[in-house]
């Protein structure tokens, strides 16, 4: 805005000195005299008033969200236009915003505290869900446009994107509505937006959190939107050790390259962080600590931070993700965009076929022998329930061509011969590895079963010893008896999930070993 209005009036408003401004608007404190009563009063860019689409954008927001009334969401007053200045008035709500807050511990070299984040994070999620319930969307979520108000809570603000759910959709040529270092993949590529998209963009949020950066960085806005689209999650754990297992896998959920692989809804997300920090024991305040950082009036002098030399190194330097949305973009986003949306079809055309192949490869052969455990659970455990089904099944399958395969090198007959217990390993494997995605204990029934019965025909199929089944068929009453007993007795537990896990990886790797053995067993045969 070329013209600042300080000291101006509109309306019924006061403008008094400018807070901040973003990609569409300035924003002031005002009074309002009538009322004595301090407001915020966001103003549309001067260079944007000429442009229809603009207008409408924060014509929307205003109507929007002055419908919405919860206390984890701005709430709006009022919404007028004077001589060509179009303005919003919204309660002014003292504290600092959530990118203040993690910039002060940034610099400082510190670590919010866990129950801090579970609770911030809880207050967005019950103002989302609550706007969600009404058919809007924010679409812009990121830690800028999270206030920590002075009353101890955190509130959503700047629904200045807001997108009607089953409404008309608003697009811009050329531009990109979202930060994009907080954006979903699809907002991204295909400007489609919904509740999901919400959701990934606060776990987004969530990352930064736990380990002081956003997933993804790049020197372009295409890159990091290639980044979102195509690069592999880097473990938040792998960045700091300490985070608990727990929160970092509510952040492998959220993250999730599908919206039908993430949180389902606000409620459902803000449910598993409950029982992420009670696993964690992490114990969740009523209200977000205070003085504040930055702009409380409290504590003035508390973290007067300057951005030089050592200290400036210890920021995440996020170039094109600035803190603004961007109101505007560079003429060859459109072509940019167009491009690499038609190069994102060709694969998924070209991945029809391989949609099964390639997940369950990857996480139950190259990642059992590459990856540590914890790792794996985490990876496989951001898949969804439907699509560990399907990896389930498809293991068996691809499981039976391979010993088909096998089978041609040796001779049907040596092959079978030796190695028909592999069936056993991959249905047992494949009910362990929806364990482990379900985190279901009761599959340890079936599971172990199978693959107990599968180590005792290993063992008299490569001996051809059959024979010792007269005084080894007691172990077959004991594996059975641990496949009932175990679930039985740990399904109270508060750690039951935990144990699924543990045990569906331990012994999935143990079993693909030993079938791993039997096959070549079979085949030198």
């Amino acid at each position: 805005m070329a013209t600042s209005l300080e000291g101006q009036t509109l309306g019924k408003y006061r403008v008094l000195e400018p807070l901040g401004s973003g990609g569409m608007a300035r924003v002031y404190r005002g009074y309002h005299p009538q009322l004595d009563r301090f407001v915020a009063i966001k103003v549309l860019r001067s260079d944007l008033v000429e442009d229809d689409t603009f207008l409408a954008r924060f014509q929307r927001e205003a109507q929007a969200i002055a419908n919405l009334r919860h206390p984890n969401i701005i709430q709006v007053h009022d919404f007028d236009v004077q001589d060509d200045t179009y303005y919003m008035v919204m309660e002014l709500l003292e504290g600092d915003t959530l990118h203040t807050r993690l910039t002060d511990y940034r610099v400082r070299d510190e670590q919010m505290p866990w129950g801090e984040m579970a609770r911030t994070l809880l207050d967005v999620l019950h103002g989302l869900a609550y706007a969600h319930e009404a058919g809007m969307i924010h679409r812009d979520i990121k830690p800028a446009n999270i206030l920590l108000a002075r009353q101890g809570q955190a509130v959503l603000a700047d629904f200045g994107i807001a997108q009607i759910v089953g409404g008309t959709r608003h697009t811009m040529t050329g531009a990109l509505l979202g930060t994009l270092n907080y954006m979903a993949p699809e907002q991204g590529l295909q400007g489609v937006s919904d509740v999901r998209s919400d959701l990934y963009s606060l776990g987004v949020v969530f990352y930064e959190m736990l380990t002081r950066q956003t997933p993804y960085d790049a020197d372009t806005p295409l890159a990091i939107l290639m980044k979102h689209v195509n690069d592999p999650l880097p473990l938040p754990r792998q960045l700091n050790p300490v985070i608990p297992p727990s929160f970092e896998r509510i952040v492998l959920k959220a993250l999730a390259k599908e919206p039908d692989e993430r949180y389902q809804s606000a409620m459902e997300m803000a449910e598993a962080l409950q029982q992420a920090a009670a696993e964690a024991e992490v114990s969740v305040p009523t209200r977000i600590s205070l003085p504040l950082s930055f702009t409380t009036r409290d504590a003035p002098q508390e973290s007067v931070a300057v951005y030089s030399g050592t200290q400036r190194a210890k920021l995440h330097d996020a170039g094109f993700a600035a803190q603004d949305t961007a109101a505007t973009q560079s003429v060859d986003w459109e072509a940019q965009l167009a491009q690499l949306k038609e190069s994102e079809k060709e694969k998924k055309e070209v991945g029809v076929s391989t949609a099964v192949p390639i997940p369950f490869l990857r996480h139950l052969f190259w990642n059992l022998f590459k990856r540590p455990l914890h790792d794996l659970e985490l990876s496989i455990h951001s898949i969804s329930t439907g699509r560990a089904v399907v990896n389930g099944i498809g293991l068996v399958v691809i499981g039976n061509m391979l010993t088909v395969m096998f089978s041609g090198i040796s001779g049907p007959g040596d092959f079978f011969r030796v190695g028909w217990p592999i069936e056993l390993y991959l249905t047992g494997g494949a009910l362990l590895y929806m364990m482990v995605a379900m985190r279901n204990i009761w599959l340890f029934i079936p599971a172990v079963i199978l693959i107990g019965n599968a180590f005792l025909m290993s063992y008299y199929t490569i001996t051809g010893n059959w024979q010792h089944w007269a005084f080894l068929w007691p172990l077959e009453l004991f594996v059975v008896f641990t496949a009932v007993a175990y679930p039985i007795n740990i399904a109270d537990n508060p750690q039951v999930e935990r144990l699924a896990v543990h045990w569906g990886l331990r012994l999935g790797r143990a079993a693909l070993i030993a079938m791993l053995i039997l096959a070549i067993f079979a085949l030198v045969q």
